[in-house]
């Protein structure tokens, strides 16, 4: 039988870093007079050598500003997002694709596991950064795809059952792993927060991978694809990936609706209001071609909120000392079944 996986009970370090990032923004943005790094240290427990690097980091992003005294305020990035009629949450998401798109020269991607079934939250594309051709579902391809071998690897084995029972796997091309026990094997052999890739299994137009992202709960994962003929490009723009896509999961994350407005705004049906995944790109140069979240508030940016989205629109990076070092990627390319000439 296949092995069983449950899902990891905590975020992958480099959430937690991110969230670190976040709770210094909450007690600065939050406080209605400067806030000294001694207050900082008690109220975030972080040692002092960390969190003097990231309050200089924060005053160069122009996050915080440091004042004469040692205190610490907003800076004008963070009262800019913050300000009243700043972008509304999904107009700076999309944005934030855009940048992730044109950083690592591909078509990405945002999904989840909703409703049992395989869900493009969002993606962005453009004339030199193509979409996947949905010839077949994506729902019915989880086995076969990058997005959804990534979240079928952070469910549990009778979850998977579940979904494989309900869509069941068929060969699309002469690489798709359609048996159960040897598809389990290659989703858990590096953990369920590796990378998972698609070597021409769903197609034989487009290479894939995707990064999880478990959070509160949510299975979730970010993605990229790439033209067959630029299959020499995937570890790189993977390692990219890899490395700038905390700042926008966390937005994503932090821009979801709370429970009580999930539960309210009813089951999804796998696809956002007014879009699909095939969807031909609306019009407009080197466009965001992507839906809003599912039940996603349109209301004003709160700070917290603001503060996140900021990270990822500008491009910024997490401090390397409390970040986490990218998954192997090139070593789980050359030891995937289907990994020989990706790199060639």
């Amino acid at each position: 039988m296949a092995q069983q996986v449950s899902p990891e009970p905590h975020s992958p370090d480099q959430w937690q870093s991110a969230l670190r990032v976040l709770d210094v923004l909450d007690i600065i943005s939050g406080a209605s007079r400067p806030v000294s790094a001694e207050h900082l240290a008690q109220r975030t427990s972080r040692p002092r050598p960390v969190l003097a690097q990231l309050l200089r980091w924060l005053c160069e992003q122009g996050l915080t500003t440091a004042l004469d005294d040692g205190s610490y305020i907003p800076g004008p990035v963070l009262r800019l997002m913050s300000a009243p009629g700043s972008p509304h949450a999904e107009h700076v998401l999309r944005h934030a694709l855009v940048g992730l798109r044109d950083t690592v020269g591909a078509a990405v991607y945002v999904s989840s596991y909703t409703d049992g079934e395989v869900t493009i939250s969002q993606y962005a594309d453009g004339p030199t950064a193509p979409k996947v051709h949905e010839w077949v579902d994506f729902r019915a391809a989880a086995h076969a795809s990058a997005v959804g071998k990534s979240l079928l690897a952070q469910l549990d084995f009778d979850s998977r059952m579940d979904h494989l029972s309900r869509r069941q796997p068929v060969r699309l091309t002469a690489r798709t792993i359609t048996n159960h026990h040897a598809l389990f094997h290659a989703l858990d052999a590096h953990g369920p927060q590796a990378a998972q890739f698609d070597l021409l299994e769903y197609s034989t137009q487009e290479v894939c991978v995707a990064i999880p992202l478990t959070v509160a709960g949510q299975v979730g994962c970010v993605a990229l694809s790439l033209p067959a003929a630029q299959r020499h490009r995937l570890v790189d723009a993977a390692r990219t990936l890899s490395n700038r896509s905390a700042g926008l999961l966390l937005s994503l994350l932090l821009a979801r609706p709370s429970p009580a407005e999930a539960a309210s705004a009813g089951p999804s049906d796998g696809r956002p209001p007014g879009s699909s995944v095939g969807a031909t790109p609306p019009p407009g140069p080197a466009p965001a071609s992507c839906g809003p979240l599912s039940g996603q508030s349109a209301g004003p940016a709160t700070p917290r909120l603001a503060a996140a989205v900021a990270l990822p629109l500008l491009g910024l990076h997490l401090p390397p000392s409390i970040s986490t070092p990218v998954p192997r990627i090139r070593h789980l390319v050359s030891n995937s079944p289907c990994g020989r000439g990706v790199n060639s």
